[in-house]
């Protein structure tokens, strides 16, 4: 496959990817606010503002005019999550009542899935 359909369709995953994360903030909102540590207020409402986020962030990946923007904010977002993953691994990797992973896989999402998405955002940015 040529660079070019590679970086398209690198792309349209990526959009997909945040459109669809986006979206479940609302369709599963239950889900997100044991993972948003107990310091921080207003957990509805963080739920709804990284939904809403992610939903128009994705979408700005697809033009030109907006792509750079948007990968820039996606990246300080990522980053912004990264207490909530250091939060989730201070509570073992178990939250009562909702996402149970062994403590390993917590770690993983901070030091690997998490890099590797910004990398991703990183070099689509263009």
């Amino acid at each position: 496959m040529e660079a070019n359909k590679l970086k398209f369709l690198s792309r349209f995953v990526l959009v997909a990817f945040y459109v669809i994360a986006g979206v479940n903030h609302f369709i599963n909102p239950g889900f997100y606010y044991p993972l948003i540590p107990d310091y921080l207020l207003f957990h509805v409402l963080i739920n709804a503002i990284s939904g809403i986020l992610e939903i128009i962030l994705g979408l700005g990946l697809l033009w030109k005019s907006t792509r750079t923007y948007a990968a820039y904010f996606i990246i300080a977002m990522l980053i912004a999550f990264i207490p909530s993953h250091i939060y989730f691994i201070t509570v073992g990797g178990c939250i009562e009542n909702g996402l149970c992973v062994p403590i390993w896989v917590a770690w993983l999402r901070l030091l690997v899935i998490h890099p590797l998405l910004i990398w991703w955002v990183w070099n689509n940015k263009k």
